[in-house]
């Protein structure tokens, strides 16, 4: 058996091998679309901004522009209840980078260190933490060993644990179990993730069933400020007919422009708002768009669309997608026609709009089930269904409002996941109160 310290050059020696064999792709990425051109010092060495304060601190980790939304009402309550610790944010890409500035310009923000353990260990010395907060699951094996070395704590909040992720941990259940014993909650959505949790090796007695935050995340409110001003930048009125489409992947946003090019003969109020979920597709959209012969109206090259006859918006911008749910009558949640998985449905569901996806929805399969059991939204086979539910709800508006209500009502059921997990958090949280469990100072050694 490996002692933990070879163990841990070994998996240095392995994360080192994987990054050289990915470079060239990663550069032709850096050249092509402007992703992993910064970041490095933070990634490879840990050379994080280094934390001054004497407070207790907590550490949460968002993978990138999803999770950083999911730990909004998160991070604004664990503030609200224990105000006197500090909080620092990490996220992985470049948009969760910008978004995690943009959202917390008061705190400590950067990029999650690579899973070497001079990384790590140079992250862990500079920001202090006494607890390290994880959404819904990203295990790391020099991570959790150094963490338990430094004393500091580690949970996973919202944990998720699909099908697909649970067999792989089984291939490698030695390590998964070795990494699930050094957590000290697990704050997992339902009691089928929790079941799989203590399957792979958690302790029962560090796991708890809270539901999702996400519910707690999603705005009901289509009069908010924040919804009213894309409303109006868009110029939008109320006999227009809005269809939203968004987090899409290609080729969803051709599909989307063949159906709304053969239905808005019929229905000539009807507007179309596509959102595609990655920045780097962009530009290739919006080429797409234009060589379709509709009018085309982009959110980032405008001050305002209200003064222009648009048939389609794009909205090429990073951190609105919650806002802009807001504005739909009918909404399509993308991911779910190619092989991603499908996309959060929650906020479109919120604010009671009329809510399709694709068949491909493995990500969700949960949410999708209650939905589809409520009568609160309706998964489509192909590109057909997709224009068949389009057509009979603009032909009578009245499905669509019936559907949006039992949908708002449905997220209103599950609200209260993140007081829930708050709650399991404070055993661990409270001690540090009393004593820090960590010397201030430490050289930096990996």
């Amino acid at each position: 058996m490996l002692s933990q310290f070879a163990f841990k050059w070994l998996l240095n020696g392995v994360y080192a091998v994987l990054l050289l064999a990915f470079a060239p792709w990663m550069l032709w990425q850096a050249v092509r679309t402007g992703k992993y051109r910064e970041g490095w010092m933070e990634k490879l060495w840990g050379k994080v901004p280094r934390r001054s304060s004497e407070r207790p601190c907590v550490w949460f980790h968002a993978v990138s522009v999803g999770e950083l939304q999911l730990l909004r009402p998160l991070i604004r309550e664990y503030r609200s209840r224990w105000p006197d610790w500090d909080i620092v944010v990490s996220s992985t890409t470049i948009t969760g980078r910008k978004l995690a500035r943009e959202s917390y310009p008061d705190l400590i923000t950067f990029y999650s260190p690579l899973d070497f353990s001079w990384a790590v260990q140079t992250t862990i010395n500079r920001i202090q933490p006494n607890l390290i907060i994880l959404a819904e699951l990203e295990l790391w094996p020099n991570l959790l060993n150094l963490a338990e070395k430094n004393r500091v704590d580690v949970a996973i909040v919202n944990g998720r644990l699909s099908e697909k992720s649970y067999r792989g941990y089984r291939r490698i259940s030695w390590l998964t179990r070795a990494m699930l014993s050094k957590l000290q909650c697990i704050a997992a959505q339902n009691p089928i993730y929790a079941q799989r949790f203590t399957e792979l090796g958690a302790e029962p007695n560090r796991v708890a069933i809270t539901g999702s935050i996400k519910f707690d995340g999603a705005n009901p409110d289509r009069l908010h400020p924040e919804v009213q001003q894309r409303r109006q930048w868009a110029g939008l009125k109320e006999n227009h007919s809005v269809w939203f489409v968004g987090s899409t992947q290609d080729p969803e946003e051709a599909m989307a422009v063949e159906i709304f090019k053969r239905q808005r003969k019929h229905f000539p109020n009807l507007k179309l708002i596509v959102v595609p979920r990655h920045a780097e597709r962009f530009d290739s959209v919006a080429a797409m768009l234009e060589s379709s012969d509709l009018k085309l109206a982009r959110r980032s090259r405008l001050k305002s669309a209200s003064s222009l006859e648009w048939d389609v918006l794009l909205v090429d911008s990073i951190g609105e997608l919650r806002w802009w749910w807001g504005v739909a009558d009918l909404a399509t949640v993308g991911g779910s026609f190619g092989n991603r998985g499908g996309q959060n449905m929650i906020e479109p569901c919120a604010y009671g709009a009329s809510v399709s996806f694709g068949p491909n929805t493995r990500n969700f399969r949960d949410i999708v089930e209650e939905l589809i059991h409520h009568g609160a939204a309706t998964e489509l086979a192909d590109q057909a269904a997709w224009e068949n539910w389009l057509v009979t709800r603009l032909s009578d508006p009245q499905i669509s409002r019936n559907e949006g209500k039992i949908a708002a009502q449905w997220v209103a059921g599950h609200l209260g996941a993140t007081a829930r997990t708050l709650d399991c958090l404070e055993p661990i949280v409270e001690p540090h109160f009393r004593a820090r469990t960590l010397p201030f100072c430490r050289p930096e050694a990996a």
